[in-house]
């Protein structure tokens, strides 16, 4: 009898374990012994091996946790009718913002069937549009994209940047305009770059070609700043600028419009850089304008040799500044656009004025100036959103930009600057009633008593009685601000009686320096509790209830949701955390992982350490009590916050939460990375999936 207890006990070790209310099934992940020591306190991580994803045993396990979220998204019985209808809610045609560069017209269209946006060109505006770039021929899956193109400045060549399945390692290549002929250039190994026109060729960024099997995982060192003459061979191409003592350091190229100075942006995190400058048609060496890495620069271009430049130095809310060429000391610089109330977002030069972008409370506000900053105009936007881009030239007086909100899907507009005349030039048709709903935006009270916007979107005369299907988004890092933006996957979750609540806590850009710095480092707490409160408020005004709540986000905001999930699994029915960092000790080791510790702060750090190991997701997974149903998003070839932090992360979930009735799932997409470039055939897979997950779960049944 004995031995055949013993039996049965090691087979059960060998089977996957089920969650009994819906019946998932989770792999017993193997693991492993490794134990870290930071400062005297051991860190077990078992599943360490989960880091090498380009191993036959990880692919065996993201083969088998695929195979059982698809067995269990195939249990939804509404699976099909949810795609069915994202598929005809993305059944309308976009074109971006148009420019003009080499006295040419260029803009991309996407059509209802196509995967990628193509590129066409205009001679004019009055003239047929002539298609020049489809990607949608690059692949056959659509997996390969077009990130990024650059016109020369005499409209002859147009350099387009390949990104293949999703990572952030791109290929240049170069077209002769004239024929749609492409040359024999290429560029391998470039990221993180831009492509900056100079006579007959262009600077670019780009790394050395990784080892083999680690161009996925392994830490980005040693960036230069290139030049590549037209038709020549890479190995030919000349290095400008880099940092040989300092691995981390960053650069990238702009060339003024007048061809005159070369800049070089010198950074080592997502915030902060600093400028150099070089007179291009001499042969003096670089300038360095700036020093150090406390504040931010942008120089816009150059005017009768005064640099114009945005920046928050001794400003946290931005302003818009001029530095003489000839007199760089910064007691010369003068301000343009002093510092206001608004934040700062954005500026370009157009027509000989200034076109200022402001955030006011979480939202877009444009004034125009003149070259004095004296305010001349403002441009009147239709509702509370965002003004996405504009587009134009300091000699022409026409111009496009695009806005969109919540239910605002984005439009371009044309706009004459002397006249400040704005006329619609395209809006998307979408088979969406849009009067149906509203936004609206309140602020509530975060736990240190610090006052937080919220935007809310729902049906007009939605009933506040506790029981409405509500999902709460955020982010709060990286100076980044959620503005009022479109997302057409989203409308499924309002035309079924749901609520969208967009958080616009601290860590973000919305109110300047101040407020994103309070969500930084041993300040990051602030931006878990500024979440927790935002859930606590739509349940206390009856917008929704613990049962009837999910919470998103993605990147860092999947660092988000995985630290409000373990320190309130109570308040949350569904959490969604997509692509995020989960492993808060070890993020700096992968890729670009180490430029984001001016954000979190790092291990190696004593003080730090302690901090990150209290939240980070990874460390931090509870057992004993009830999770959320979880659905974590990643995919295979993310090369920006690796598949590995959320690989380990549901591991370990699945282990600790292997008795409780919810789902805790990873869907780990193929042939796709941190999210640009992802075909549209797949972005609706993707959000039929999750979205198919959150109604099943909160209660919500969708019908024909």
């Amino acid at each position: 009898m004995k031995q055949l207890i013993l039996i049965f006990l090691v087979v059960a070790l060998l089977l996957p374990f089920s969650c009994k209310k819906n019946g998932a099934k989770y792999p017993r992940t193997k693991k492993v012994d490794v134990v870290d020591n930071y400062f005297g306190i051991k860190v077990h991580d078992p599943y360490r091996w989960l880091e090498v994803d380009s191993s036959a045993e990880v692919a065996e396990w993201v083969k088998e946790e695929n195979n059982i979220t698809n067995e269990y998204l195939n249990k939804i019985p509404f699976r099909g009718i949810v795609k069915e209808r994202l598929t005809e809610l993305w059944n309308y045609s976009t074109i971006s913002t148009p420019f003009k560069e080499g006295g040419k017209y260029f803009f991309y269209k996407k059509e209802p069937n196509q995967n990628q946006s193509v590129l066409y060109l205009q001679e004019t505006l009055s003239s047929e549009p002539r298609l020049i770039l489809d990607p949608n021929k690059l692949s056959t899956d659509g997996t390969v994209a077009v990130s990024d193109v650059s016109v020369s400045k005499d409209g002859k060549y147009l350099a387009y940047a390949i990104a293949d399945g999703g990572s952030d390692w791109i290929k240049i290549k170069v077209m002769d305009l004239s024929n749609g002929n492409n040359l024999s250039d290429e560029i391998n190994w470039a990221k993180f770059t831009s492509i900056a026109w100079f006579k007959n060729g262009f600077f670019y960024s780009r790394f050395d070609a990784p080892k083999d099997g680690k161009g996925l995982i392994g830490i980005n060192q040693y960036q230069k700043i290139y030049y590549h003459k037209i038709g020549d061979s890479q190995d030919k191409d000349e290095v400008i600028f880099g940092n040989s003592q300092i691995p981390s350091r960053m650069f990238t190229a702009q060339v003024t419009k007048n061809e005159k100075y070369l800049i070089i942006y010198e950074s080592e995190t997502t915030y902060g850089n600093s400028i150099y400058t070089k007179n291009l048609n001499r042969n003096d060496g670089f300038v360095q304008i700036t020093t150090g890495f406390e504040f931010e620069y942008q120089v816009l271009d150059d005017v009768n040799d005064n640099l114009i430049v945005l920046t928050n130095y001794k400003a946290p809310k931005y302003k818009l500044i001029k530095i003489n060429i000839n007199t760089l000391d910064v007691g010369n610089w003068r301000d343009i656009l002093p510092e206001k109330k608004e934040v700062l977002k954005s500026c370009n030069l157009i027509g000989g004025k200034i076109v200022a972008n402001y955030i006011e409370d979480a939202k877009s506000k444009v004034e125009i100036y003149n070259l004095e900053g004296e305010k001349v105009n403002q441009i009147d936007l239709p509702t509370l959103g965002m003004f996405n881009q504009i587009n134009g030239d300091m000699n022409d007086s026409l111009a496009f930009y695009s806005f969109s909100s919540f239910t605002v899907p984005t439009t371009i507009y044309k706009y004459n600057i002397n006249r400040n005349q704005s006329s619609e030039f395209f809006k998307p048709a979408i088979n969406f009633n849009f009067d149906d709903y509203e936004t609206k935006q309140i602020f509530y009270t975060s736990k240190d008593g610090t006052q937080v916007p919220m935007f809310i979107v729902c049906k007009k005369g939605i009933t506040l009685n506790g029981k409405n299907p509500t999902l709460l988004y955020g982010y709060g890092g990286f100076n980044i601000s959620l503005l009022p933006h479109f997302n057409v996957g989203r409308l499924i979750w309002l035309e079924n009686g749901g609520i969208y609540a967009q958080a616009n806590i601290r860590g973000g850009g919305e109110y300047g320096e101040n407020w994103y710095r309070a969500g930084t480092k041993l300040n990051k707490q602030n931006v878990f509790d500024d979440f927790i409160a935002a859930a606590e408020y739509l349940i206390k005004m009856k917008y929704t209830s613990p049962n009837k709540l999910a919470i998103e986000g993605a990147s860092n905001g999947g660092l988000l949701i995985g630290a409000v999930t373990n320190q309130r699994p109570e308040l949350f029915r569904v959490a969604l955390p997509e692509v995020g960092v989960m492993d808060m000790l070890r993020y700096q080791k992968f890729t670009i992982g180490g430029s984001w510790i001016n954000d979190f702060g790092s291990s190696a750090d004593s003080i730090q350490f302690i901090n990150l190991y209290k939240y980070s997701p990874l460390h931090n997974v509870r057992s004993g009590v009830r999770y959320p149903s979880i659905l974590v998003t990643t995919a295979d070839r993310d090369d920006r916050v690796v598949p590995a932090h959320s690989f380990k992360y549901i591991a370990t979930v699945q282990d600790k939460q292997r008795h409780s009735r919810n789902p805790s799932l990873i869907r780990i997409q193929t042939r796709a990375g941190h999210g640009a470039g992802m075909p549209t055939s797949i972005q609706i897979e993707e959000a039929a999936d999750i979205y198919s997950f959150t109604f099943y779960n909160i209660g919500v049944e969708l019908k024909k």
